[in-house]
């Protein structure tokens, strides 16, 4: 696997994202996946709000969850079936305001792969939307897949032999979060303005349609489901 982070100008609120991508990847081969962070799709979505006080930061958090808790340092929430600070809300090369999460990030990577398979003629392309989360008892960020098209996000090894032959009982892989983890620590947190990656020969299987929920897992199975099933959030509402 080859990971290339691609350094760009600085994409303005508005743009056509694919029009963006074209200008800044000149070739995709065949059996690529293209990383995008969140922040360029949000912001060609227009998905901003102003940082000048007309809306708190607060009032957005609240909007934008699904479930909010607020904590010593960040607002832990729940949105679109993940955990994460502060709904996803970003001041960070904002410009002075607030960037949101994309409305819907599958949507929006199958759209990308769909012009993008065109435009540069090829049948397998995986398409990644970013965005960075940090994990209980751990420094520092790492990337994780808001949203992805065109391959299997999960690799299943339960009923399969180990080394010693035993038969694997829960073992699976996230395939996606794994993607997006180590491509986005080839693109950057910081100024090195690099949005986009591309990931060469990856570990994956291609396919046209995907289970958007195939990385979902109920709470009442999940491992953490005690922690969160006895954690007082509070429940969205209207700004």
């Amino acid at each position: 696997m080859i990971i290339k982070p691609i350094k760009t100008k600085i994409f303005q609120e508005g743009e056509c994202l694919i029009d963006f991508i074209i200008h800044s990847v000149k070739n995709i081969p065949e059996n690529s996946v293209l990383v995008v962070t969140s922040k360029i799709v949000a912001l060609a979505e227009g998905r901003t709000a102003l940082g000048d006080g007309s809306i708190s930061k607060e009032k957005l958090i609240r909007r934008e969850s699904d479930l909010a808790m607020e904590t010593k340092y960040i607002w832990l929430t729940v949105k679109d079936d993940m955990v994460m600070a502060s709904a996803g809300i970003d001041e960070s090369n904002a410009n002075g305001k607030f960037i949101l999460l994309p409305t819907n990030s599958f949507k929006a990577a199958n759209i990308l792969r769909t012009k993008l398979k065109n435009k540069y003629g090829i049948k397998n392309l995986g398409i990644i939307i970013t965005d960075s989360r940090t994990m209980p008892f751990r420094s520092g960020v790492t990337g994780v897949a808001l949203g992805y098209a065109g391959f299997c996000g999960i690799k299943d090894y339960r009923g399969k032999p180990d080394i010693f032959g035993r038969k694997l009982k829960v073992s699976q892989v996230d395939v996606a979060d794994s993607l997006a983890a180590a491509a986005v620590l080839e693109m950057g947190e910081g100024n090195e303005c690099q949005p986009l990656a591309l990931i060469k020969e990856p570990p994956v299987i291609f396919k046209d349609k995907i289970n958007k929920q195939e990385l979902h897992i109920n709470l009442k199975d999940d491992m953490y489901g005690p922690i969160f099933s006895n954690a007082k959030f509070n429940k969205k509402h209207g700004s």
